[in-house]
């Protein structure tokens, strides 16, 4: 590895930086169950003192991605992995085309009246009535992402009292016929904000990735699902391709 070059002018904390840089680096050079190098000659990488290192780590720590054996060391115990977006994405299965065991919860359903924002994407009036979904999904029994979907009420009367958990998309192509064809994901990194920290386990000052995702009907293009999906940063790594 390389030295690495501390921003200390920039708004973000050393060990914040420090923090990020490792965790990338778990994604491309460590497996699991690898060890990092100590902290002495990590402390002299990044030109920091032991405390501040420490800091860092205990950061990585925390969000289950490194574990302290006292006496041995650092060593990965979770590794980033590649979340695929694309035109037909489906959680569950692009978490068991990886060997991962997926599970989703559903928190909230409601009907609500459509924010500006949610309206103009899904093409209806605003304070039109929407069916909010607010599901937790997990991989390995770990959470991994919030999902709020928002549909049109009035087209899925069915889906309030029907849906109870499982993948939504195919529960409305076995209930309605549907084939959803994703058109848009726009991608942005931010601080969890509600209970998003809560429900994914993982402190209130480290970012999540939110997507924000359309959803259209396969054959007619009309707009079906709104989803703000918020991910925990420090498990996936998005690969979009459409």
């Amino acid at each position: 590895m390389s030295l690495y070059a501390i921003n200390r002018e920039g708004g973000m904390a050393i060990y914040a930086q420090i923090a990020r840089q490792i965790e990338q680096e778990i994604g491309q050079m460590y497996g699991v169950g690898e060890w990092l190098p100590s902290e002495s000659e990590l402390a002299l990488r990044f030109g920091v003192n032991r405390h501040t290192l420490r800091r860092a780590i205990d950061d990585l720590v925390d969000g289950g991605l490194l574990e302290r054996l006292h006496g041995r060391g650092i060593r990965v115990i979770a590794s980033p992995f590649d979340y695929k977006i694309g035109i037909e994405t489906r959680f569950t299965e692009t978490l068991l085309s990886q060997g991962v065991t997926a599970e989703s919860q559903v928190l909230h359903k409601q009907i609500v009246p459509a924010s500006e924002a949610v309206a103009k994407k899904l093409f209806i009036q605003p304070s039109e009535r929407v069916l909010w979904i607010e599901t937790l999904r997990m991989a390995d029994t770990s959470p991994l992402c919030v999902i709020s979907h928002f549909l049109p009420a009035e087209n899925y009367p069915e889906l309030e009292n029907g849906y109870s958990g499982g993948s939504l998309h195919q529960f409305l192509q076995d209930n309605y016929s549907i084939t959803l064809r994703r058109t848009e994901s726009l991608v942005t990194s931010c601080l969890p904000q509600g209970d998003d920290a809560r429900l994914l386990s993982m402190p209130q000052n480290r970012p999540v990735l939110r997507v924000k995702s359309l959803n259209v009907e396969g054959d007619s293009g009309v707009p079906v699902e709104y989803a703000i999906t918020r991910f925990k940063a420090d498990l996936v790594q998005l690969s979009i391709a459409f």
